[in-house]
């Protein structure tokens, strides 16, 4: 029964991890495509619904960690499929004044060739046993983090204003609960939390691929 259950563990991960791949894999193509043939004003327009499927579907991976799936630790996790769940969707669908900055390609593309490549070799690794060591060398995060980040940051302060002047999923005293909610200053709690929370997660994940890279030479 035990090994039973690691097949079908193994087998369901691979099938999620290539699903989730071909997502990043369609985002990262249609972007491609509006950048070259409209400008990059197009960018999200074209990438909308794919990339909102390919985030979305990460949460499975806090889930994955909570459940012992993975070993991959729920604290590393959560903050990261976090911030960028708030961007997808806190930011990008409920401003679209944000929508054709220059910031969205950089962050499309930082996003999309980082999780294509994870994704392949996750999706390898369940499928046959193993991925090839030319995938964890070609891990690109420790230039596309700096850029992905770079661009959460530059959207989010983009979208304060019009955060403010909407005053988009705030409450207001009096009400029925007798609570009041601000989404403006949670928003700029988001700002400042990501700069002593980015250079602790670049460490992390320099890191685990240090860890990696050890055990790909040893094996």
């Amino acid at each position: 029964m035990a090994g039973v259950g690691s097949a079908v563990r193994r087998l369901y991960l691979a099938v999620y991890n290539w699903v989730v791949f071909c997502g990043w894999a369609q985002v990262l193509y249609y972007a491609v495509v509006a950048l070259r043939e409209t400008g990059h004003e197009a960018v999200y327009a074209a990438v909308e619904r794919p990339l909102q499927f390919a985030q979305t579907a990460a949460i499975m991976e806090i889930l994955h960690g909570l459940v012992g799936l993975v070993r991959s630790p729920v604290s590393a996790t959560l903050p990261q499929i976090g911030s960028r769940l708030f961007l997808t969707w806190g930011v990008l669908w409920s401003f679209p004044e944000t929508q054709t900055h220059i910031f969205v390609t950089s962050l499309v593309i930082s996003w999309s060739i980082t999780e294509i490549i994870r994704y392949s070799f996750f999706g390898m690794k369940e499928a046959f046993g193993s991925a090839p060591s030319w995938l964890l060398w070609l891990s690109t995060f420790m230039l596309l983090y700096p850029t992905g980040i770079s661009s959460e940051v530059g959207l989010i302060y983009t979208a304060l204003p019009y955060m403010k002047a909407s005053e988009k999923y705030c409450f207001r005293m009096p009400n029925t609960w007798n609570f009041s909610y601000d989404y403006y200053y949670t928003s700029v709690l988001a700002l400042l939390i990501y700069i002593p929370g980015s250079p602790h997660m670049y460490k992390y994940m320099l890191s685990q691929r240090r860890k990696a890279l050890s055990k790909a030479k040893t094996a």
